[in-house]
């Protein structure tokens, strides 16, 4: 079925590259969402404290899984970041979704950059100690 729509014209054939890109975009619109929804007066408290999270470790410069180790470096970028976005989309009401949605368009029209975020480094760097910590007294023991 699906091939029949392409031969007759009606489907675009796939476009890996440009798939990636347009998800990639997105991605980076929804976590600007998040950051705007955060500061928005409807957004529900589960919503916003983990959109707080979320938008902190995105924003932060700091990975939690530094990329240059192979593999595992970039799962928290590819596969973590974006669920946590998923879920705290879903977590908003979508009149709130859709006015931040705009807003996040309006900013990234107008200023492209994306915000840094001190508390997320912060909480990567704190994350990084506590396990430093943990592995110290247990290795101690």
């Amino acid at each position: 079925m699906l091939k029949e729509r392409w031969l007759k014209g009606r489907l675009e054939p796939m476009n890996f590259g440009g798939n990636l890109k347009a998800w990639a975009k997105r991605t980076r619109r929804d976590g600007m969402t998040l950051w705007l929804a955060g500061k928005h007066p409807r957004t529900p408290w589960h919503a916003k404290a983990l959109g707080i999270f979320v938008v902190a470790y995105a924003l932060s410069p700091i990975d939690l899984i530094p990329d240059f180790i192979p593999v595992l470096g970039y799962i928290d970028d590819v596969l973590l970041l974006p669920v946590l976005i998923l879920l705290a989309i879903k977590l908003l009401p979508s009149d709130v979704l859709q006015e931040c949605r705009r807003e996040a368009d309006r900013w990234m029209e107008t200023r492209g950059a994306r915000p840094r975020s001190r508390l997320g480094m912060l909480m990567v760097v704190g994350i990084w100690m506590a396990l430093g910590a943990a592995a110290f007294v247990w290795l101690v023991r």
